[in-house]
């Protein structure tokens, strides 16, 4: 299925003249350097292609054709673009070996070489084949450029000066696609992505730009091929049923082979809009057919641009307006939508997650996501926060790698399927306010979302609910009312009973509440306006009217309660003094 959509995606953006995707065969590289060449053959100079993008430099794309394999450690050479010790036969590293840079220059010169066997080849093909014949190091490393082409040491595009890069060449075009299609040789198969006969993949294109997994590329469908143990040479049978090899176990074609890692490729591209990181899952989504929700959807789960700071607030509100004006039902009602979460897995990509719905049923769910975790808040916070945001706030220092495994794409798979959310993110976050005695706005959202998107109890409100009868919210209400008497009475206190007491009091309230209460005499006594004592006094005995005894421990979801009730009262305690009878 993954396969499958990731092959009609490609067919879908191939058939659109703005589509931007490379042809079969074919790839968009970024390459810093050409190597311009006359019509001759004859070496000019290297032209730079980077332009400034902010403060650093970036290379131009260019197509080029594809190697269609990793690199790997063996000598496998590009056609017509590769770095200086495959082109020129010049060392560049200092543990290059001069015998295996020989081999390499002879592959590179071996795969233009081949292009001359090929129909309409005219004078771009055989000034390419000229150069490659005769390159003339000196000049070569008398250019002005050749010290940062040596530093930088990546791929090389060859050009011809007035012209253009080879690679936009028609001729050398349709020479390349020549070569390609009568590579394309070996045992025909029925293909499990597309249904129809065609030649065996028998390796997969690697796939590039999964985080974490190797710049020279991973693969997501993968069989090893190790000797078995007694040495005959026959695939080893832990990893080859019945005595198939690599792409024998999974039979693919070519041709679906091809579109399938070309659309993936190209979705976890550098500038792709359609990919977002969630945790440790590079993310990537597509939909059936031409959507602007395709457009809008990672805006509902990446962290905002610095230079557009409202694009989360505003696609949730837009999404919000579409469903109720009933656009959304109209245009998206049987359009497929797909998302697709990727992690490394040593020289393999394994799938985090993998969610298939139409674009109506997905909007539906995130709404409901935004509308379970929407909770009162600061004036200064955004009403709507990243995925990343709020998991962030569940690991410890707030560091990205510490999230814990599985967590995001756990997180993601049961936003997308309207499920309840993880335990485990409640307890993750419930953790943290321990650690750190702190219920922040990120911490409460994630709370109050776990809780009502499971619990068939009273529904958690957006802001202060004076009605609700839970112990653990009212026991939460409580412990924000004596923080806040005890800071009255003591103002400029470095550290108040949340710094010492959280803990305890939200996990097991009878070990400390009958001293907190205590306590709150002493702190009522000290406030020198008699008429805040009495107001204080009347809110405790509301709050504890409906509190029978304190109990020894509280559940999981009550210690969440505790939490959301300790921010709501907080949270309407903190407003200005105007709104603050009305509200509390």
């Amino acid at each position: 299925m993954i396969l499958q959509a990731l092959k009609e995606y490609y067919d879908r953006k191939a058939a659109d003249p703005d589509g931007d995707i490379a042809p079969l065969g074919w790839e968009k590289k970024e390459l810093p350097f050409l190597v311009v060449i006359d019509m001759e053959g004859v070496f000019l100079r290297f032209e730079d292609t980077r332009d400034f993008e902010g403060k650093s430099l970036r290379a131009k794309r260019f197509l080029v054709p594809s190697l269609g394999e990793a690199k790997g450690s063996g000598i496998k050479s590009n056609l017509l673009w590769e770095n200086a010790e495959y082109m020129f036969g010049i060392p560049i590293r200092e543990t290059s070996k001069a015998e295996r840079i020989a081999k390499q220059h002879e592959a590179f010169k071996g795969k233009i070489l081949s292009l001359a066997s090929c129909p309409n080849s005219g004078g771009a093909l055989a000034a390419v084949q000229a150069f490659i014949t005769k390159i003339d190091l000196e000049k070569i490393k008398a250019d002005p450029l050749w010290p940062e082409v040596e530093a930088l040491n990546q791929s090389l595009l060859l050009s011809i000066s007035g012209v253009g890069p080879v690679t936009d060449i028609l001729e050398i075009r349709d020479a390349v696609n020549h070569v390609t299609a009568a590579s394309i040789q070996g045992n025909t198969t029925l293909c499990l992505v597309s249904g129809n006969q065609d030649v065996m993949s028998t390796l997969e294109p690697p796939i590039r730009g999964v985080q974490g997994a190797s710049t020279m590329g991973a693969h997501l469908v993968a069989v090893n091929n190790k000797v078995s143990e007694s040495g005959n040479g026959g695939a080893t049978p832990a990893f080859a049923s019945f005595m198939k090899e690599q792409g024998a176990n999974s039979p693919i074609g070519k041709t679906a082979s091809l579109a399938y890692t070309t659309a993936l490729n190209t979705l976890l591209g550098r500038d792709s809009r359609q990919k977002l990181q969630v945790g440790d899952a590079t993310t990537v989504f597509w939909s059936s057919r031409q959507s602007a929700f395709e457009d809008d959807f990672g805006d509902f789960f990446a962290e905002p641009p610095k230079d557009d700071p409202d694009r989360l607030t505003n696609a949730v509100a837009t999404l919000y307006n579409s469903i109720d004006n009933g656009t959304l039902a109209v245009d998206s009602g049987d359009t497929r939508f797909y998302v697709l979460g990727l992690a490394p897995n040593a020289a393999r990509i394994a799938v985090r997650f993998w969610h298939s719905a139409t674009v109506q049923e997905l909007a539906l769910h995130i709404c409901a996501y935004f509308e379970d975790l929407r909770i009162a808040h600061g004036k200064n916070d955004k009403e709507d926060l990243s995925l990343w945001r709020l998991l962030v706030s569940t690991a410890v220092q707030g560091k990205s790698e510490n999230i814990a495994p599985n967590l995001a794409g756990e997180t993601m798979r049961r936003i997308l399927t309207g499920l309840p959310l993880p335990e485990t993110l409640l307890q993750a976050a419930l953790l943290r306010i321990k650690a750190e005695r702190d219920v922040t706005y990120p911490r409460a959202k994630l709370i109050k979302g776990c809780l009502n998107r499971k619990s068939k109890e009273r529904k958690i409100t957006v802001s202060l609910d004076k009605q609700n009868p839970n112990v653990g919210y009212r026991l939460g209400r409580l412990f924000a009312v004596l923080e806040k008497i005890q800071q009255e009475a003591n103002p400029g206190i470095n550290a108040t009973i949340r710094d010492r007491f959280y803990a305890s009091a939200s996990s097991a309230p009878l070990t400390v509440f009958g001293n907190l209460m205590r306590l709150k005499n002493h702190h009522l006594s000290k406030l020198e306006n008699t008429g805040r004592r009495i107001w204080f006094e009347r809110l405790l005995g509301e709050i504890v009217s409906d509190i029978p005894d304190f109990p020894a421990h509280l559940t999981l979801d009550d210690q969440g309660r505790f939490a959301i009730g300790y921010y709501h009262q907080a949270q309407a305690l903190w407003t200005k003094k105007s709104d603050k009878e009305e509200n509390v």
